[in-house]
């Protein structure tokens, strides 16, 4: 059984997150999300989620094609690819933050994990700083 990774924030879940999915999901047979810690959320985008983590969690709970769902390690983000010993890394198309180190984490970690890059969906539309900004604007 072949195990698929995801990070991500997965704030205001969209169509596109979904695609997200689809798309690891055919890579193997688990797939596995881990969800960025509001803390390092804020430090990287500058601002808080809309949803809390345990939020994101809860809501991600309800979507069946996925298997297990984790907070990230709140000092050490390589530390869940250490944990769950992945068989693929699935990046979004534009997930560029913690992808610098990857590779060398993957041989420090001694595993055979593949990493794949999917393919984007919409992504003029579905992109969450898109429809935050969209919403805002609504207000």
């Amino acid at each position: 059984m072949k195990t698929v990774l995801i990070f991500g924030t997965f704030d205001i879940l969209h169509i596109g997150h979904i695609n997200l999915f689809k798309q690891a999901i055919k890579h193997g047979d688990n797939l596995i999300v881990v969800i960025a810690r509001d803390k390092r959320v804020k430090q990287i985008k500058g601002s808080t989620p809309v949803h809390s983590e345990l939020e994101r969690k809860e809501i991600l709970e309800h979507i069946n094609i996925i298997d297990k769902i984790y907070l990230g390690d709140p000092n050490d983000v390589y530390k869940p690819i250490k944990d769950i010993s992945p068989d693929i890394i699935a990046l979004g198309y534009d997930q560029q933050i913690f992808t610098d180190k990857l590779e060398e984490k993957i041989k420090e970690f001694k595993l055979n994990t593949k990493i794949i890059r999917l393919k984007p969906y919409k992504n003029s539309e579905y992109k969450s700083g898109i429809i935050k900004k969209n919403l805002l604007k609504s207000i």
